[in-house]
């Protein structure tokens, strides 16, 4: 027992705990505890460094760790581009930076912004190392055009994006990185419409509060406090060059739901943003059928997405079904 007793008193004398809990702010500690911290932390720390100047590519490099990253690797001497999406500023100056230092690194360090849905094909296919470090030679996005014949439609669609079988529409794709950015096809039944035009669905006014009223319809949930706001943003007619006549229809739709649906008291459900998504249609009518070219995209970013969008839009034709 005397030696059990002894052992514990050993034990207590080098317990890393602190006697309080004031000393666990870190400003407190006492004497003997931060030697014994000490001993604990590594006796080096690990350096490696590069034979010559490297001409390096950094995924990201504005949060987190890829900003220090990537003002070490500047400081030693390297040539350094970040490849991000624009988001955050990359030559913000940190808080604990020198002016000096600051100054070194946005002279240094190169940046090139690009949407996550073309980062894929630009790293595989369009950098380029030059003499003075790592330069991107943006092309212009790849497109493919798909043509159903059998049921008289095509469009365009950017290349990386990936065809879903079973989805429920006539033709489905959707981007493999942006799982909410997609576009399908839908097709009224030959058997229960009789439409010779696109103005049969009146003007595009009125032809976008039945686009707004069918996605609606579609989104309608049973789960308790899920509210849905929905707004018509444009609606427009064309002619293309095959000369038909096509309506476009845009609309936003927010989605929000209750974070205790079942709570008793009002202020204990607290409606929050589910999702917020911008919709864009184009109707053409052909073959006694209305034909709806439907695309989805986040609304936070429908901005860095528009040009390709509005391309997949403006390329969609409805055609005669041969005999």
């Amino acid at each position: 027992m005397a030696r059990l007793a002894a052992l514990q008193q050993h034990l207590l004398s080098f317990s890393p705990l602190t006697p309080s809990l004031s000393d666990l702010s870190g400003t407190r500690l006492h004497a003997q505890h931060q030697l014994k911290r000490k001993l604990w932390q590594p006796k080096g720390t690990l350096c490696v460094s590069a034979s010559s100047t490297k001409n390096i590519l950094n995924m990201g490099g504005t949060r987190f760790i890829g900003v220090f990253l990537s003002r070490l690797l500047v400081k030693e001497g390297h040539r350094v581009t970040l490849f991000t999406r624009g988001k955050a500023p990359v030559t913000q100056q940190l808080p604990c930076e020198s002016d000096g230092d600051y100054a070194d690194f946005s002279s240094k360090a190169k940046a090139f912004a690009v949407s996550r849905r073309k980062a894929a094909s630009l790293i595989l296919s369009t950098y380029i190392i030059s003499k003075v470090g790592v330069a991107l030679a943006q092309q212009s996005p790849v497109f493919r055009e798909y043509i159903d014949a059998f049921d008289g439609y095509s469009f365009q669609y950017p290349g990386s994006w990936i065809q879903v079988r079973g989805a429920g529409a006539d033709i489905f794709f959707r981007d493999p990185f942006v799982l909410d950015e997609n576009l399908s096809l839908e097709i009224s039944s030959p058997s229960s419409s009789q439409y010779k035009s696109v103005e049969d669905l009146g003007p595009p006014q009125e032809a976008g509060k039945k686009v707004l009223k069918q996605y609606l319809t579609e989104f309608m949930s049973t789960r308790l406090g899920v509210r849905r706001e929905s707004n018509i943003l444009s609606t427009s007619s064309r002619v293309a060059d095959d000369g038909k006549l096509y309506y476009e229809v845009e609309v936003n739709i927010k989605s929000y739901a209750n974070n205790n649906e079942l709570a008793v008291m009002p202020q204990d459900r607290v409606a929050r943003l589910e999702w917020d998504r911008r919709y864009l249609s184009v109707l053409g009518v052909e073959n006694n059928q209305l034909y709806e070219l439907r695309l989805q995209v986040p609304e936070n970013v429908f901005a860095e997405e528009e040009s390709d969008l509005r391309r997949v839009m403006d390329s969609f034709r409805v055609s005669k079904i041969a005999a």
